[in-house]
């Protein structure tokens, strides 16, 4: 961005709450357009379910719930050591970047190995990089400061509660992604509960899930009122080409990014605690923790720097 370029980055878009604050200052600073890879935020069954809760259509949302299926712990050791293939095929030191050095496996480049270990990866922010930003999509935000975490055991879903009242669940199932649940089946799911009914959608979905049938007669209504309220198209890389020649804020903007992935973050930093904690949103940082508060950045390897 410092460059002039306006960037599209996969999730999860930062390590660490330091990180993504300035990807959001950075942004704004130099004018640059930037999209993070959350992209059901353009999918259809999932617009569907988030303008459901927003519009109203299920009244005042109680609940809501993110698929964030948190692995068993992430790991700290290390492989072992393996020749490192040329330079032209991988660049090892700047494959770890910023991260801590330790040799070369394949291991960690060959099929996503690197996401199960602490050094490169997130617990929560894996799969709630995604279904956090779509949960938050559906809510009011607009006056929530604070974030409660209630730490309930290695092993079970967080609940968080949000200012307003709202009832944030960061759902967590062991075993496959494809696992059934009680709130959608699939991978990458969001659902909001209200008073008039409730709406879900998750990877795989023909239509969403609705608690009656009777919602779904709105779908094509719901999906041509956001386009025309919002004319963004249903396509995530095409909103950020758009964006790129409006100059707009695209659906995934720094602000979507940092926001939903601080929620994830310090889910993680409540989990390795092992203690309940409250997070201002506005000020990112925890209330009266200074140890959940130092956690919030790690240190960065040489040359590589924020």
């Amino acid at each position: 961005m410092k460059a002039g370029k306006d960037v599209y980055c996969e999730k999860p878009s930062c390590l660490t709450m330091a990180q993504g604050q300035m990807v959001v200052e950075t942004a704004r600073r130099y004018g640059r357009v930037y999209q993070t890879g959350a992209q059901r935020l353009s999918e259809p069954n999932h617009v569907f379910a988030i303008e459901m809760a927003r519009s109203g259509r299920l009244g005042p949302i109680h609940t809501a719930y993110a698929d964030c299926r948190w692995r068993d712990g992430m790991r700290q050791d290390w492989l072992p050591a393996e020749p490192e293939p040329p330079k032209d095929d991988v660049d090892w030191d700047v494959w770890l970047g910023p991260c801590p050095w330790r040799p070369y496996n394949s291991g960690y480049v060959n099929g996503g190995g690197w996401y199960h270990y602490y050094d490169f990866a997130t617990d929560v922010a894996m799969w709630g990089a995604h279904s956090v930003a779509q949960a938050l999509a559906g809510l009011d935000m607009a006056n929530v400061t604070l974030i409660e975490f209630a730490y309930e055991g290695p092993d079970a879903t967080m609940e968080t509660r949000l200012s307003n009242g709202v009832k944030l669940v960061l759902f967590r199932v062991s075993g496959s992604v494809w696992e059934p649940c009680k709130f959608w089946h699939g991978a990458c799911g969001e659902r909001f509960d209200g008073p008039e009914g409730w709406a879900a959608a998750a990877d795989g979905y023909s239509k969403p899930d609705v608690s009656s049938p009777a919602l779904l007669l709105e779908y094509d209504r719901v999906l041509a009122q956001y386009t025309a309220r919002t004319q963004r198209p249903m396509n995530h890389v095409r909103d950020f080409f758009n964006c790129v020649r409006s100059r707009q804020l695209t659906v995934a903007n720094p602000e979507v990014m940092f926001r939903s992935m601080s929620i994830c973050l310090a889910a993680d930093i409540c989990e390795q605690l092992k203690r309940n904690l409250k997070f201002d949103l506005l000020k990112a940082e925890f209330v009266g923790d200074p140890e959940a508060n130092r956690m919030r950045s790690r240190v960065m390897r040489e040359p590589w720097q924020i």
